[in-house]
């Protein structure tokens, strides 16, 4: 991290000379080549339900013919097969000199293929820089924020833009879409500890995603849900958590989105569904959650053979919380998303 950190400041020094714009791309080459490295722990034919992993997403590259695997804590692991895994890896590698400090969280990160490279979407959190005090919470700075890299095991870097979102105000679980109008878009939370009411919102990004255009829109409330709730001063009200989007089309071409919230202490995921579909919708809840109790925070893809599966994650209390990764067959064919057995590769 040490050797990064000076290779990462000599670019951002470089760049601002401009006289020595070939040293800066000579160096920022050299920050292409940082290769990944196996993480304390690593070990390999690890059954992916042994895999302690918050918020899981599988990314199936054919090219490589691999699985792919990340989540909270911005690691990786790989496999053949979705059966037998190998891992965890560090790929992630931020800019300790921008905000996010040298040491960020990483949560609920995402790999997406966009073009001719892959990207990183993930959650940073810099405990160090506190943005707001809400009902006696003490608000960290966190955002959501993408790293690019050509090869989808990594390394994934910082790209031009160091902020997306605004410093302001907390957001988490940003996910990828191409909308309607063919334009790239983040979609992210709103925090519900700063607003009391989490939101779903979208913002444009740049045609390479190195950054945004404009400025963010919400699309639904946590509110909005009808089968999400928690009890305050006595009052059974909705929950006011939104986590964890994921955007698909079904078969007849109607977008979806699944996203997770709480009944009660039981973590639960639901869907809702684009009237316009497009991202503006406006957005239609569906009444009942899809997947069982304490599953969430859901994704979908196919696998190298095709089928659709849906990757998530369960709770189990140890003494302490500890999650686990499961997968589930999904139909996409008809007019909605069904989910059906857990499927066990």
């Amino acid at each position: 991290m040490k050797r990064l950190t000076l290779l990462l400041a000599a670019v951002l020094m470089l760049g601002a000379c401009g006289g020595k714009k070939e040293k800066a791309t000579v160096v920022a080459e050299e920050f292409t080549k940082l290769e990944i490295r196996k993480a304390r722990g690593f070990r390999t034919g690890i059954p992916l339900d042994s895999i302690r992993l918050s918020d899981p997403c599988i990314m199936a590259d054919k090219a490589t013919q691999t699985y792919y695997m990340t989540g909270t804590g911005g690691r990786m692991w790989k496999s053949r097969d979705l059966a037998r895994w190998e891992g965890p890896y560090h790929i992630a590698f931020t800019d300790s000199t921008s905000w996010m400090g040298p040491r960020p969280q990483i949560w609920a990160a995402e790999f997406h293929r966009y073009k001719d490279k892959y990207y990183y979407f993930a959650t940073f959190t810099n405990n160090a820089v506190k943005i707001d005090t809400v009902a006696g919470n003490v608000i960290p700075r966190r955002a959501s924020h993408i790293l690019v890299s050509d090869t989808p095991e990594g390394p994934y870097r910082p790209m031009a833009d160091s902020i997306y979102l605004p410093a302001d105000m907390p957001t988490l679980d940003g996910t990828f879409w191409i909308d309607t109008d063919g334009k790239p878009y983040m979609v992210y939370c709103g925090e519900w500890l700063q607003n009391l009411n989490g939101t779903m919102e979208k913002i444009e990004l740049k045609p390479d995603l190195s950054g945004p255009i404009g400025t963010g829109k919400v699309l639904f409330r946590a509110s909005d849900s009808p089968w999400s709730r928690e009890k305050i001063d006595g009052q059974i009200v909705p929950n006011r958590v939104t986590d964890g989007p994921w955007l698909f089309r079904t078969g007849s071409g109607r977008l979806g989105m699944i996203w997770t919230s709480w009944i009660y202490d039981v973590y639960t995921q639901g869907v809702a569904y684009s009237v316009s579909g497009t991202l503006d919708g406006p957005w239609v809840q569906e009444p009942e959650p899809i997947t069982p109790p304490n599953f969430g925070h859901g994704m979908l893809f196919q696998d190298l053979n095709g089928q659709w599966l849906m990757s998530v994650h369960s709770h189990r209390d140890v003494g302490h919380y500890i999650r686990i990764p499961h997968l589930f067959k999904v139909d996409l064919s008809g007019d909605k998303l069904v989910v059906g057995d857990r499927y066990i590769p």
